[in-house]
């Protein structure tokens, strides 16, 4: 969290700080001026600039959550971009401006002071009102880099607290500060933190489609930096720099640090030369009022003002929901009242007049392609389906439980943006890939066989110590042919097992397969006791590899499995759920790695044309976590998950919850779905 505070911390120090000179030297010369009766007027400013500041932000917090979220993208990447503006436009006035600020306010309140109320306070909410919203923009287009990390909030807070004791030290002259020497070296750091938000809102800029480029890559360190790791934190928090980073993206980064530093260090040295003397204050009589209204009517107003005028906007800024359309389901007639809809997110009402259960598909009739879907839609029942409509032809596809489907006529929808569209996928085009990998799984298990009977060989001649080793090469080789486990029937549980649910546990005689032998060799027990165990699993395995080619292998499992693999992982090998005393779960897990490595494989001609970058960014993923795999193995010993400090493990734990992440789209992607 305290990468991500940073910059908002140093942000929030150094525009309170402004503010809080500000407002100091308007409260000093009203009291050097014997006009503390006007205080309460540079107050009611002071609250109605930090009033109009939130409200500000309320009203970009609601206004980009009602936006779709390619919308979103180039919102927060345009604003991103104005932050930068307005950042570097503060740390350059405020360079030029921070020697003569309190002469030219003290000649603004004295000129107040001859004026009604409403004067004074305009002054003080001007000199505030703007750090405001500077403050504001800045710090939401840090919490949007952020996520949801409480970060930014947390160090704008502690900046604001400590800039408001550092102004009251000035004001009581407790304490002394070179205010130029402290505005030039945070204007250096704030150029270099600006150079990071406007890569940052460069590149939500072409996920937003507004700017090209968005695949063109300068470099991508994914593969080989440890996303995770305290350092890359660090550096993505303070500096928005992220392993992978577009080339448009480094040349704005870098071409705004170049420019901007350098005018900013030249304007530096140009401003060393000279200084100028604050003339001294001018006493000056304060009126006395004329009129008399109660105190609290003013700082109510201009608290409740911009409030109110920030909710209206948000109300009525928010674009207004078109209505549902309701179109007819059945087995005979498909999209009945269905219209050329409007461009942006809509819902449509899917009812099924007809007889039969039925998938309703919305595609495109050119390509197929899918862009929303409603399952088992009963016969008599309504169910919405949602889905962001862009320009293009649009149809809805009706597949009853039995009988042929149907597709309604087409519409053609004008407008702009983006839509995600999945493209089907038949069984047929499974079919080659469940060729290859039902090959794969039964070489595999040709060369288990060989290996249980090695171990039960082993065991029989009473050689532990060579038992254990090919305990673990056996294991490993069942392990890696994870996306199989539905098709094994019983036979899994007797190869592969666990205690888990068994009477006695580790004890009980159902207890069979690698995890009962594993248990016995590294607890002391003697040959004779698990030659029958090793044994019997050695006739599983030739069991199996007999049952294999018999069995059903459902194509739908391929793409499941890509997901489930790991999931397994998480759950059993990762929390050493499954550690029988060989602490080789990681070694397991990396088994199971190489599984949903050959399965991507063999699933990759369907997954690139269905979504080009999703492989990229799932084989960064992965080698990530091999990486740390090949960490905890040493030769022919691996480190216990127990062993783990809690870094280590933390990492572990997250890549690969990373990767399921990534990989979840699979299934959806590569589903498939009833045409006919």
């Amino acid at each position: 969290m305290w990468d991500d505070a940073f910059p908002s911390f140093l942000i929030g120090l150094r525009e309170g700080l402004e503010a809080g000179l500000v407002v100091s030297i308007l409260v000093a010369t009203l009291v050097r001026a014997e006009a503390r009766n006007r205080l309460p007027q540079v107050w009611t400013g002071v609250l109605a600039a930090i009033a109009l500041a939130l409200s500000f932000g309320a009203v970009l917090t609601f206004t980009a959550a009602s936006l779709s979220a390619t919308a979103q993208e180039a919102f927060g990447g345009t604003l991103s971009v104005i932050a930068v503006a307005f950042v570097t436009a503060m740390v350059f006035w405020m360079r030029r401006s921070a020697r003569t600020l309190s002469g030219e306010l003290r000649e603004k309140v004295t000129g107040a002071l001859g004026m009604g109320a409403g004067v004074l306070v305009l002054t003080a909410f001007l000199a505030v009102g703007r750090e405001g919203l500077e403050t504001a923009l800045f710090l939401w287009t840090t919490a949007q880099a952020a996520g949801e990390s409480a970060g930014p909030l947390t160090g704008a807070a502690i900046g604001l607290v400590l800039s408001a004791a550092l102004c009251w030290g000035l004001y009581r002259r407790v304490l002394r500060i070179n205010l130029t020497k402290f505005f030039t070296v945070t204007g250096a750091v704030l150029i270099v933190i600006a150079a990071g938000v406007l890569g940052y809102g460069l590149r939500d800029l072409q996920e937003g489609g507004v700017l090209p480029g968005q695949t063109a890559y300068a470099f991508d360190l994914s593969g080989s930096i440890d996303a995770g790791a305290w350092y890359s934190t660090l550096v993505q928090g303070v500096l928005n720099l992220t392993p992978t980073m577009t080339w448009l993206q480094v040349i704005g980064y870098v071409g705004y640090l170049v420019v901007v530093m350098a005018l900013f260090v030249l304007g530096v040295r140009a401003g060393a030369t000279g200084s100028e003397k604050e003339p001294p204050a001018q006493r000056t009589e304060s009126p006395r009022p004329t009129r008399h209204r109660p105190a609290w009517v003013v700082p109510v107003a201009v608290v409740t003002v911009p409030a109110v005028i920030a909710g209206l906007a948000v109300v009525l800024g928010r674009p207004k929901p078109a209505a549902a359309q309701t179109v007819a389901v059945s087995e005979k007639e498909c999209g009945e009242g269905f219209t050329a809809p409007k461009a942006g997110r809509q819902t449509f009402q899917m009812h099924n007049t007809g007889d039969k259960t039925s998938e309703v598909y919305l595609i495109d009739p050119d390509t197929n392609a899918v862009y929303g879907e409603v399952e088992g839609l009963a016969p008599g029942t309504t169910r919405a389906l949602v889905s962001t409509v862009t320009g293009g032809t649009y149809a809805w596809r009706c597949v009853p439980s039995s009988g042929t489907a149907v597709t309604s006529k087409a519409v053609r929808v004008t407008g702009g943006g983006t839509s995600q569209a999945v493209v089907p996928v038949s069984e047929q085009d499974l079919t080659g890939p469940l060729a290859q990998y039902r090959s794969y799984v039964g070489q595999g298990l040709t060369t288990l066989v060989g290996q249980t009977r090695t171990l039960a060989a082993d065991i029989e001649g009473g050689h532990l110590g060579k038992a254990r080793a090919d305990w673990l090469t056996a294991h490993l080789t069942y392990a890696s042919l994870g996306a199989a486990y539905g098709t094994f029937e019983d036979f899994d549980q007797k190869i592969d097992g666990r205690a888990d649910g068994l009477p006695d546990g580790v004890h009980d005689k159902g207890f069979t397969g690698f995890h009962r032998i594993e248990y016995g060799l590294w607890h002391g027990e003697s040959a004779a006791s698990l030659t029958a165990p090793a044994q019997r699993l050695a006739a599983a395995a030739a069991g199996l590899q007999q049952a294999f080619p018999h069995q059903d292998f459902d194509p739908s499992d391929l793409p499941l499995r890509a997901h489930e693999i790991l999931e397994n992982t998480l759950q059993f090998e990762l929390t050493g759920d499954t550690d029988e005393g060989s602490g080789t779960n990681l070694a397991t897990a990396d088994a199971n790695l190489a599984g949903t490595r050959e399965l991507l494989t063999v699933l990759k001609p369907l997954l690139t044309t269905r979504s080009p970058h999703l492989l990229p960014t799932v084989d960064a993923d992965v080698a990530r976590l091999q990486g740390l795999l090949d960490a905890a193995h040493h030769g022919t010993t691996w480190t216990p998950v127990a062993a783990l400090d809690a870094t280590a493990r933390a990492r572990v734990n997250g890549a690969t919850g990373q990767l399921l992440e990534d990989l979840s789209p699979v299934p959806d992607l590569l589903e498939i779905r009833k045409s006919a």
